[in-house]
């Protein structure tokens, strides 16, 4: 039999933003809430059993530890995501805001603030839907902000929707070694990338908006981990103007992601890439690209690590503006010796690293990056120290089968 666990703080606050029903830009300010409210909900997280629904009220609520969960079937309930706010900006003690290992799970309709690690990290659990939340750091993009807004890791079956997040110093909205994944109608804005998928399997990445961040939307796998990705859908969304300085920890990943770019995929196996609105990112609109290019050296290569893209279908996008400024002085170099001055890159650039004794069914093949519907492309000659960079369209001038619609079986 469920139960359902109140907390109460005080009534006036269930009305505080009543009659406000077109939402401003800037959050109605939250008023601050019992000051008691953090040792009783650290409480109850940790009381937690199966079918518990936490409901905590509208408020400003303070916390000076991290606060976790370890219990299946749980579900936390806000009042709304600009009513329930979970502040951590005097946070003393611990990695992340919110810290979750069970299945069945649901969070929704709440804020967490200014965390000293992760904002929302959930691990090693199944089922998981993460409704309404917002993670932000209030005082604007810095490499001292926590990693990663909303962050499920080594996870199965997982809905994240109607999400906002807000400056964190590797990605807003992350999903990593996970497999069966569903991200949509959210937003990330002013993130190092504001929408990673990473190491993950079988995902729809979908009605998003990723606007002023480093990187817009990345697709990665990396090397140091066993599960690689692949069968990963990007489509409906907006990827505009993402050029935002990176501010990522330096060594980190991320922190090689060149400021302007749209969407990145980067050493990943069956990709596609359609119905997406990109533009104006100043490097450029679409990146397909290797780890070698990165810059990032991982020692501890998973022994099954494939370092090359491979099945990447990039067609039916809406592609304008971009390319004109791009990040770093090698592109820089590359767009001014190609186009000149004034000139910008066409909508996708390649690093042109592939395996060249790549076989399929016994035939040698290259790497089927495939391009519908493009002002063009470059092969940067990434492996060639950048000297032979090439426009040749006709090797991207191909097809392939479409990938299915990730079903999370959920009724």
């Amino acid at each position: 039999m469920q139960r359902s666990v109140t907390l109460a703080v005080s009534a006036t606050l269930a009305v505080m933003i009543a009659g406000c029903q077109k939402q401003a830009q800037q959050a109605p300010a939250v008023a601050a809430a019992d000051g008691a409210f953090a040792a009783t909900l650290q409480e109850r997280l940790l009381d937690a059993k199966p079918g518990d629904v936490i409901v905590i009220p509208a408020g400003r609520h303070q916390f000076e530890r991290s606060l976790s969960l370890r219990a299946d079937g749980v579900t936390i309930r806000g009042a709304g995501m600009d009513r329930t706010v979970l502040s951590f900006k005097g946070q003393k003690a611990g990695a992340e805001g919110l810290l979750v290992n069970g299945d069945n799970f649901t969070i929704e309709n709440l804020t967490i603030e200014d965390s000293k690690g992760d904002g929302l990290k959930i691990s090693e659990s199944e089922n998981i839907t993460i409704r309404g939340i917002k993670v932000q750091w209030t005082g604007g993009p810095s490499t001292k902000n926590g990693a990663y807004g909303i962050y499920p890791v080594l996870t199965k079956n997982v809905l994240i929707e109607n999400t906002v997040s807000i400056g964190a110093s590797d990605a807003g909205i992350y999903v990593g070694q996970s497999d069966g994944v569903i991200v949509r109608n959210s937003r990330a804005e002013q993130n190092v990338a504001g929408i990673e998928v990473e190491n993950t399997r079988n995902a729809d990445v979908y009605d998003n908006v990723a606007t002023g961040n480093t990187g817009g939307i990345l697709v990665f796998n990396m090397p140091g981990l066993s599960q690689q990705g692949a069968n990963i859908r990007v489509f409906n969304n907006k990827v505009i103007a993402n050029n935002h300085e990176n501010f990522g920890a330096k060594g980190t990943p991320v922190s090689s992601v060149p400021a302007g770019s749209g969407i990145v995929i980067n050493s990943n196996d069956d990709i596609e890439v359609f119905d997406n609105e990109v533009r104006d990112n100043a490097t450029t609109n679409i990146i397909v690209s290797s780890v070698y290019s990165t810059g990032y050296k991982d020692s501890s290569a998973s022994p099954n690590f494939d370092p090359y893209p491979e099945r990447i279908y990039i067609h039916n996008n809406t592609l304008s503006g971009g390319g004109d400024s791009p990040d770093g002085l090698d592109l820089k170099a590359l767009k001014v010796a190609m186009y000149g001055l004034t000139g910008n890159f066409p909508d996708v650039l390649w690093d042109g690293y592939y395996n060249k004794e790549r076989m399929v069914d016994g035939v040698k093949l290259g790497p089927q990056i495939c391009l519908r519907n493009v002002s063009g492309v470059v092969n940067a000659d990434g492996p060639g120290g950048y000297k032979n960079p090439s426009k040749d369209a006709k090797p991207f001038d191909c097809e392939l089968p479409r990938l299915p619609a990730i079903d999370l079986k959920r009724a």
